[in-house]
């Protein structure tokens, strides 16, 4: 349970920091920017220790759901704006 909350709390994070750098034609709003983010981090920190690539408390888990949150938002960006 406390691993999911770290993942959405990550996720809000990652969502923010997007809306925050990003450029100012961003097709999503901040909620759906942050709610992309959610998604990604908890399809990275999830996908990892179901492969059996780590534990789910080790540090490869924060860079898994890191770059799962990237990767969702450069692709639903990539995929809006072209």
């Amino acid at each position: 349970m406390g691993s999911l909350v770290v993942l959405v709390l990550l996720g809000l994070l990652v969502g923010s920091l997007a809306k925050l750098l990003g450029p100012d034609e961003d097709p999503g709003g901040t909620l759906m920017t942050m709610t992309l983010g959610v998604g990604g981090a908890m399809l990275g920190g999830l996908v990892g220790p179901a492969g059996g690539w780590y534990q789910p408390a080790e540090p490869t888990g924060f860079v898994m759901a890191s770059t799962g949150a990237v990767l969702l938002l450069v692709a639903y960006r990539s995929s809006r704006v072209a």
